[in-house]
């Protein structure tokens, strides 16, 4: 055993007859330390993925690149074919809007309030609770799905907006601090009746276009409120159709943010209609139907304080 006197004496003797040497033996000490330090930390984020796998078999079929629903009717199944792998029932059995399942979901719960066998639609009723944030991406509409059609009586893919007057009930709107719409991939895009104080048009391709701006005085406008739902948020997924709309209630849906985004459809227009806007971008999106340019396939028919439209390109485009 090396006495600690002992060493520093040995080590003060190496400094003085060789400062190179004295410094290449504590540069060799501080390499075995990170060393091994790194080697700890290495180990320890490999038992950690593995107990967050083990804890998350939803997750797990996730990363392997199953959709939502997929996943979800894999573990509520109960069984992995061939491979004896048992999931009891209770696992996910609740449908789900942040795992993507599809439904009619009363904002902001994240558990619907109905659902069909018949149809596979996404659906969200908007009425007296203010949302924070609603985020849905990556997600694919209408009939690109074989053996997914629109519901009886649906002509839309995509709906977003508040309803007319009808049959005893009040129009409606909904008011959205900011809404972005990008990188839609549609056989037509529709935005009519919309108010906003700021619009932000820009790198929309279309098959035939027609851009109407109209200046007017629509307030710039946020949702707050301190019984605010903070977010409804999912990601990937088929759905036969999106729809996203105030109530027949007769009461505004309002929500703060709203992005939708990389949602690619077929079978139907996406349409956008009575919407009440702070800041409304649209961009990126692709919409035609391969019917030739005279025939208009983005069409925007927009009130706002501030426009700014630019580089929107009319050309060719194929349907899906």
């Amino acid at each position: 055993m090396i006495r600690p006197w002992h060493w520093l004496c040995s080590q003060g003797r190496l400094l003085k007859a060789s400062p190179l040497a004295f410094y290449g033996m504590l540069t060799r000490r501080r390499d075995w330390v990170v060393e091994k330090v790194e080697y700890a930390h290495t180990e320890s984020a490999k038992w950690r993925g593995l107990f967050n796998v083990l804890r998350s078999p939803y997750m797990l079929l996730r990363g392997l690149g199953l959709s939502p629903q997929l996943a979800g009717t894999l573990l509520f199944a109960g069984t992995a074919v061939g491979g004896g792998v048992v999931v009891n029932e209770t696992v996910f059995s609740e449908r789900s809007f942040s795992r993507g399942d599809s439904g009619t979901y009363a904002a902001p719960a994240d558990i619907p309030t109905s659902y069909s066998d018949s149809n596979n639609t996404l659906r969200i009723e908007l009425s007296t609770t203010p949302v924070g944030e609603i985020v849905i991406e990556d997600i694919t509409l209408g009939d690109i799905l074989e053996g997914s059609d629109l519901p009886a009586g649906e002509v839309n893919v995509l709906f977003l907006g508040g309803l007319p007057a009808s049959s005893g009930f009040a129009e409606t709107y909904l008011e959205i601090g900011h809404l972005t719409i990008d990188r839609f991939r549609c056989t037509q895009l529709l935005l009519s009746d919309i108010q906003a104080y700021e619009l932000n048009v820009s790198f929309n391709s279309s098959d035939g276009q027609s851009i109407s701006v109209i200046p007017g005085v629509p307030h710039n406008r946020a949702v707050g409120g301190g019984m605010r739902a903070e977010s409804m948020t999912t990601k990937g997924g088929f759905y036969d159709m999106l729809k996203i709309q105030a109530g027949t209630s007769g009461i505004n849906g309002r929500v703060d943010v709203m992005r939708l985004t990389n949602i690619q459809s077929r079978g139907g227009p996406c349409v956008l209609s009575r919407l009440k806007v702070g800041t409304l971008d649209v961009f990126f999106n692709v919409s035609g139907s391969g019917d030739g340019l005279a025939a208009k396939d983005f069409i925007l028919s927009v009130v706002c304080q501030i426009c700014n439209i630019g580089q929107n390109y009319e050309v060719n485009v194929s349907p899906n």
